[in-house]
């Protein structure tokens, strides 16, 4: 019997301690690496980092070195060196474009090309999961692993962390109760918790569509701004509205609410993405500025949570192209596309444009 934490428990208490500033341990068989959330690094901390001798560096994804025009010389992130005078006013203008055009020149700025990056790889995956700005403070230690317990720190293991940090979690069936709704008294919420201590996932339920035949579903992205404040930036109001007044005229069918907010990327990260298209970034754009990938969501969510309530095949309410793909990878068939076509607007238009001709949106 052992009550000590599992990887997928560790992981979690890693990304709690990362967006509290704390400093978290990973070791692997290129040793051992302290590492620290840049955005939420503080003096103090970044003075203790230094005390400890060696070189520093600040771990960013490839998207954010291209706007620095850092070298990447470990193809998907660069390992910027930290100059010795570097405050930090630095690192956190190096971690966040908020200020990139006020102050464009931030450089020189010189990669680490030398040795393996596979612990700065594992420290990146661990902040972006923490919905963090994708940016990491890494100090390879000397002291091995028992850093770690002589700091109090939580220690991750990189080669068991690795493929826990691609997987999707497994999703566990919490409670179901009777939800009538406006577009449907026969509504049903489902509540599905991650095993990673994630965010929990809902699934609303129109009537009681059979389990053998098509169901008409929706995979619908948390969004606050648009789902609950109106917001016309986007379309995911209207979508979300016209998806269960859809479901209801028909009398059946399945939405799924993933609570993956700004394609993935956490609200905070999300508004910093809308301060830089106030700038004059497009979505892409902005979400590249940041670190971030055009789309960080995982689809296998909505597959995972589709089979849990025993449905194989739908009718899938989307624009998005890359939903049925990845629906189909995930053994549930899509039989047909439904359109989504709603909530376009003078403020959202260019927005929907940049869907359509970036991320390959069917509008």
């Amino acid at each position: 019997m052992t009550l000590a934490p599992d990887i997928t428990e560790i992981i979690a208490r890693a990304r709690a301690d990362l967006r509290m500033g704390v400093p978290v341990v990973i070791s692997g068989k290129d040793g051992v690496a302290l590492v620290m959330a840049a955005e939420t690094v503080d003096a103090q901390r970044l003075a203790d980092l230094r005390a400890l001798g060696g070189r520093p560096v600040l771990a960013i994804t490839a998207r954010r070195a291209e706007t620095l025009k850092a070298r990447t010389y470990d193809g998907d992130l660069a390992r910027v060196i930290l100059p010795p005078d570097a405050a930090l006013s630095w690192v956190l203008g190096v971690a966040d474009p908020a200020d990139d055009l006020k102050t464009p020149m931030k450089g020189p700025l010189a990669s680490e090309r030398d040795g393996a990056a596979d612990l700065h790889r594992i420290a990146l995956q661990l902040v972006k999961s923490a919905r963090l700005l994708p940016a990491a403070l890494v100090l390879p230690l000397t002291g091995g692993a028992g850093f770690a317990i002589e700091h109090g720190l939580t220690q991750v293991a990189a080669v068991t962390a690795a493929p826990h940090l691609m997987r999707s979690s497994p999703l566990h069936p919490v409670v179901s109760a009777r939800l009538p709704l406006d577009v449907s008294e026969a509504g049903r919420l489902h509540i599905f918790r991650p095993e990673d201590g994630g965010e929990e996932h809902y699934a609303i339920e129109i009537g009681q569509p059979p389990r053998d035949s098509a169901v008409l579903a929706r995979l619908h992205s948390a969004c606050f701004t648009g789902d609950l404040m109106g917001s016309l930036k986007c379309d995911c109001g209207p979508q979300l509205r016209g998806a269960l007044a859809q479901m209801g005229a028909e009398g059946a069918g399945v939405l799924l609410y993933l609570n993956q907010e700004g394609r993935g990327i956490g609200l905070a990260n999300k508004m910093r993405a809308y301060s830089l298209q106030d700038q004059g970034f497009d979505t892409v754009e902005a979400n590249h500025r940041l670190g971030f990938e055009d789309d960080e969501r995982d689809f296998r969510i909505g597959a995972q949570i589709l089979t849990l309530m025993g449905f194989s095949a739908v009718r899938l309410l989307t624009n998005n192209p890359a939903k049925i793909e990845m629906m189909r990878q995930n053994g549930i068939d899509v039989v047909e596309r439904v359109p989504l076509k709603l909530g376009e607007n003078v403020h959202n238009h260019a927005y929907l444009a940049t869907k359509a001709a970036k991320s390959g949106h069917l509008l």
